[in-house]
C-alpha cells in the first residue's frame, strides 16, 4: 500500500515538472513581409505586464530603404514614434496587458519595401524571468519529493 502511494506521488511530481517545462518562457517572431507602396502593414504582439520585448528590423527596397514606423499600445495610443527609418533595434517593458501594434507605413513611397522583423518576448513572473522561476519551482518540487521519500522510507 505504501509503495503504491510513493509511486503515485513520484509520478505526480514528474508530471508537474514536465508540464512546467512545456510552458514557453520566451516567444520569438522572425518574419519577412512586403509593405506595398502607398500602404501600411501592421503586426500585433499579445503581451502581458512586465514582458520584456526586444525587436529588430531592417527595410530593403530599390530606392530609399525606409518606412515610417511607430508602436501603439493596447488602447491605441502611440507609445513610440521612430519616424522614417530603415533599421531599428529597440527594447521595451510592457506596462499593461493587451495587443501592442507595430505600424510599418509606406504611404510616402511609390515602391514596395521588404521588412525583415525579428522580435523576442521574454515573460517575467514576480519580477524574474519565467525560465528562472520555473527552474526554482522544479528544484523545490525535487527537494520536496526527496524529503517525502526520506521521511516515508523504512528506518533500520
Amino acid at each position: 500500500m505504501m509503495v503504491l502511494i510513493r509511486k503515485r506521488l513520484a509520478y505526480s511530481f514528474v508530471a508537474a515538472a514536465i508540464v512546467l517545462l512545456l510552458v514557453p518562457a520566451v516567444s520569438a517572431i522572425a518574419v519577412s513581409f512586403t509593405v506595398p507602396a502607398g500602404q501600411e502593414e501592421t503586426k500585433t504582439l499579445s503581451l502581458a505586464v512586465n514582458d520584456h520585448v526586444q525587436m529588430r528590423f531592417t527595410v530593403t527596397g530599390q530606392g530609399a530603404s525606409v518606412v515610417d514606423f511607430y508602436i501603439t499600445d493596447p488602447h491605441g495610443n502611440v507609445m513610440e514614434t521612430f519616424g522614417t527609418i530603415g533599421n531599428v533595434n529597440y527594447a521595451f517593458v510592457c506596462s499593461q496587458d493587451g495587443e501592442y501594434t507595430l505600424h510599418f507605413s509606406n504611404t510616402a513611397s511609390t515602391e514596395d519595401k521588404l521588412v525583415s522583423l525579428d522580435c523576442e518576448v521574454q515573460h517575467y513572473i514576480f519580477g524574474m524571468p519565467q525560465m528562472l522561476f520555473l527552474t526554482l519551482i522544479i528544484v523545490a518540487i525535487c527537494v520536496a519529493a526527496t524529503a517525502i521519500f526520506i521521511i516515508m522510507s523504512k528506518h533500520p
